[in-house]
């Protein structure tokens, strides 16, 4: 049996955690979940800019954050959004804002740092939280994530079992790629700045490929991605209280990255069966 495991990155491969700053109220929500607070508000949308952390913390803090993203070309990536947004709607709220402010993201960049600077690897990434409403910036966000105890050691048990691990993540690419080479996941397998959509889809091309598609999520983006999965594993590693629809769409439920290859063993041996 030909089997492939699809790993979301963040709470799953990845302990992490992540800063969010409210443009108008200037307050910081630490370690706040960034899909969860995507998908209370039907006009918000979480955007990952693909800009370098550096660049950031070297810009004047005063300077406006859509005068600093034109002026050095950053591009972006939709990570998830309660309805359909297009890229240029994104693009006349991201690049016209003028409430938030370089300073604000250096705010969540030094939380996050000051927490994770210490790991041995570390993936940083930043983004907003756009508001169709307002027609604007809500959020300003950082997330910094190191891989669970046992992640490497999993991905490495999978392969000696013959699977096929490939990670689909709203996570920038780049920095995804970093983290495969540390997990010993191929380039090629890592799909970053991923929609529930696109999850889905992943999962979907690979069903056609493989006798049996694993997904393993920890979040409602992931959803999707899980109903679609020959077998769905949710992760509660980093947190609890899962909605009611993401346990109903599950078929097993983990505490520890480490059970995935202990499942698709079962698999394997006929033990478990493929719901």
């Amino acid at each position: 049996m030909s089997i492939a495991v699809v790993f979301d990155s963040a709470g799953t491969l990845l302990r992490t955690f992540r800063v969010a700053k409210d443009i108008r109220s200037g307050e910081l929500i630490v370690d706040v979940e960034t899909t969860t607070l995507a998908y209370s508000c039907a006009d918000r949308a979480l955007v990952m800019l693909y800009l370098h952390t550096l660049d950031v913390m070297e810009a004047p803090p005063e300077e406006v954050l859509s005068e600093f993203l034109t002026a050095h070309q950053i591009g972006f990536g939709v990570a998830c959004a309660c309805q359909v947004v297009t890229a240029e709607d994104v693009a006349a709220i991201l690049y016209h804002d003028k409430h938030a402010r370089v300073g604000d993201l250096q705010d969540c960049i030094r939380r996050v740092w000051a927490i994770c600077k210490h790991e041995t690897v570390v993936a940083l990434a930043s983004g907003v939280m756009i508001n169709q409403m307002l027609e604007g910036i809500e959020y300003a966000i950082t997330s910094g994530g190191r891989p669970f105890r046992g992640a490497r050691e999993t991905i490495r048990e999978l392969h000696k079992m013959g699977v096929a691990t490939y990670v689909a993540s709203g996570d920038r690419t780049d920095k995804l790629v970093r983290m495969a080479d540390y997990l010993g996941i191929p380039h090629d397998n890592v799909h970053g700045v991923a929609t529930p959509a696109i999850k889905a889809q992943v999962v979907r091309d690979l069903k056609s490929q493989y006798d049996t598609v694993v997904m393993v999520g920890d979040g409602i983006n992931d959803l999707t991605a899980l109903r679609e999965a020959d077998v769905a594993i949710l992760s509660e590693q980093q947190s609890g209280n899962k909605p009611d629809a993401l346990v109903g769409a599950a078929d097993h439920i983990v505490r520890s990255v480490t059970e995935v290859a202990d499942i698709v063993r079962k698999l394997q041996c006929g033990t478990e069966s493929v719901m």
